[in-house]
C-alpha cells in the first residue's frame, strides 16, 4: 500500500500529458496555464494564507528566488508543454519529460558543483540515443536530413527548464514549508501569466476546456505535490524518484486508450533506452559497490 502514493502520482502525471494534448485544441496555451494555477491558488488560499502571512519576512527575503522558480517551473515549463501539444503526440511529450532526472544530474555539475559519475555519462549517452531513435522513428541520424518537429523541440526545452527548476530548488534551500513554497510560487505564476491571458483572443474558458482545467488545477497541481512529498517521507527520495520512470509507460497506454495514438516499435525501443539510461544515471556508484560487497560477503560465509 505504501507504493500506492507514488504510483498514483505518476499515473496522474501521465494523464496530464493527455490533458496537455487535448487542451491544445480546446483553449489557448497561455489561458490554460493561467486558469490552471488560478484554480489551484483559489483552492489553496484558505489553507495556506495564514502560513504565508506568518512567514512573510522569510518570503520577502527570498522573493527573487521564488519568482525565478515560479517563472521556470510554473510559467515557462507549463506554457511550453501546452504549446507543444499542438504539434506533437502525448506519448512523445511523456518520453521527453522522462529525461528530466537525467538533465538534473548533468545540471548539478555547474549549479551544485556535484561530480558526474561515469555511469551518468553512459546513461546520458544511452538516453540521448534512445530519444533520437524515437524522434527519428527508428532513424537516429534523422536530424541530418530533416528538422525536429516544433512540438518535440519545445518539449526538450521544457525538460531542460524543469531540470533547471529542480536543481535550483535544491540549491536554494529556504526555511519555508512545502505548501508555502508551492502557494507562493503559484501566486507569482498567476501574476506573471495575467498579461498573457489578457492578450488571449478568448478570455473566458470554453466548455470543453473546463474538465481539463479542473484536472490540471486540482489533481496535477494540488494532489500530486502532496502525494509526492508524502511518498518521499514514507519510502525515501531515491525510491520515490524511481517511479518517475513509469511516466512514459502510463502516458503511452493512456494516449493509446483515450486519444487513439498508435504505439510503434520505435516508441518501445527508444523509450526503453531512454528509461534505461535514466535509471543507469541515477545509480550511485558507492551505494552500488556496497551492495555488491555485502552480497559477496554473504556468499563467502556460505
Amino acid at each position: 500500500m505504501i507504493y500506492l502514493l507514488p504510483l498514483m502520482t505518476v499515473l496522474i502525471w501521465g494523464g496530464n500529458s493527455i490533458v496537455n494534448k487535448l487542451a491544445a485544441t480546446a483553449i489557448e496555451p497561455s489561458a490554460m496555464s493561467f486558469y490552471r494555477w488560478l484554480v489551484a491558488m483559489l483552492i489553496l488560499t484558505p489553507f495556506c494564507l495564514s502560513s504565508v502571512i506568518k512567514q512573510w519576512p522569510t518570503i520577502k527575503a527570498n522573493l527573487h528566488k521564488l519568482a525565478t522558480l515560479a517563472f521556470l517551473g510554473m510559467v515557462l515549463n507549463q506554457s511550453l508543454g501546452y504549446y507543444a501539444g499542438l504539434t506533437t503526440t502525448a506519448s512523445n511529450m511523456a518520453l521527453i519529460t522522462s529525461l528530466v532526472p537525467l538533465i538534473s544530474v548533468f545540471l548539478s555539475l555547474p549549479l551544485l558543483g556535484k561530480a558526474i559519475s561515469p555511469l551518468s555519462v553512459i546513461g546520458g549517452a544511452i538516453s540521448l540515443f534512445g530519444l533520437a531513435f524515437m524522434l527519428g522513428e527508428g532513424d537516429v541520424l534523422f536530424f541530418t536530413s530533416q528538422a525536429v518537429t516544433q512540438g518535440d523541440a519545445l518539449m526538450v526545452i521544457a525538460a531542460v527548464v524543469y531540470g533547471t527548476y529542480c536543481v535550483l530548488l535544491k540549491r536554494w534551500q529556504m526555511p519555508l514549508s512545502n505548501w508555502t513554497m508551492i502557494y507562493t510560487q503559484g501566486v507569482l505564476a498567476v501574476l506573471m501569466l495575467t498579461p498573457l491571458w489578457l492578450s488571449s483572443e478568448q478570455l473566458l474558458p470554453t466548455k470543453e476546456s473546463l474538465p481539463l482545467i479542473a484536472y490540471a488545477g486540482i489533481l496535477a497541481s494540488i494532489f500530486t505535490p502532496w502525494m509526492w512529498v508524502k511518498s518521499i517521507k514514507r519510502i525515501g527520495a531515491d525510491s520515490t524518484a524511481m517511479f518517475m520512470n513509469l511516466l512514459p509507460v502510463f502516458a503511452m497506454i493512456l494516449a493509446a486508450t483515450f486519444l487513439g495514438e498508435q504505439i510503434h516499435h520505435f516508441h518501445i525501443l527508444g523509450g526503453t533506452m531512454v528509461i534505461g539510461g535514466v535509471l543507469l544515471a541515477q545509480i550511485k556508484p558507492n551505494r552500488w559497490f556496497d551492495i555488491l560487497r555485502q552480497r559477496h560477503q554473504r556468499m563467502a560465509k556460505h
